[in-house]
């Protein structure tokens, strides 16, 4: 930034010396010392802050990725969810249909000369608990 060489330095602390005096050099030098200290002081600070914001701005980016990570999770679990329930639907249809098909198959293909089928009796067994059922979703 600044091109000071040593041969700059001496000239500059010759010129010092003879503008401000023997006396009062030391008090210069504390006296700048000093402004130089709090010239730091605030470019540390604003070093910092900068950092900071900075930081800040990748974590929002970050947060941005991680949102939409989610949002593809969460579609690919319903439609998981989308398919196993429509896989469990046409499996309870077919064992409708089959049960609904067997009593009369079992009728028809009885012998001659033999009792006539009876219906199924209805189960004696206390029915499971039913499963809660999800809430039909609406595409609008």
């Amino acid at each position: 930034m600044f091109d000071i060489t040593s041969s700059k330095l001496l000239i500059l602390a010759i010129v010092a010396l003879i503008v401000v005096g023997p006396k009062d050099l030391p008090i210069l030098l504390r006296t700048l010392a000093k402004y130089m200290g709090v010239i730091r002081h605030h470019a540390n600070e604003f070093r910092a802050q900068l950092d900071e914001a900075l930081r800040e701005a990748e974590l929002d980016e970050l947060k941005k990725e991680f949102d939409s990570v989610g949002r593809e999770m969460k579609g690919a679990i319903e439609q998981g969810g989308r398919a196993i329930d429509s896989n469990v639907e046409s499996a309870r249809r077919e064992v409708d249909s089959a049960l609904e098909g067997a009593p009369s198959q079992t009728a028809a293909g009885g012998e001659a000369g033999s009792e006539p089928a009876k219906p199924p009796e209805p189960a004696t067994q206390p029915a499971p608990a039913a499963e809660p059922q999800r809430p039909e979703k609406t595409r609008t």
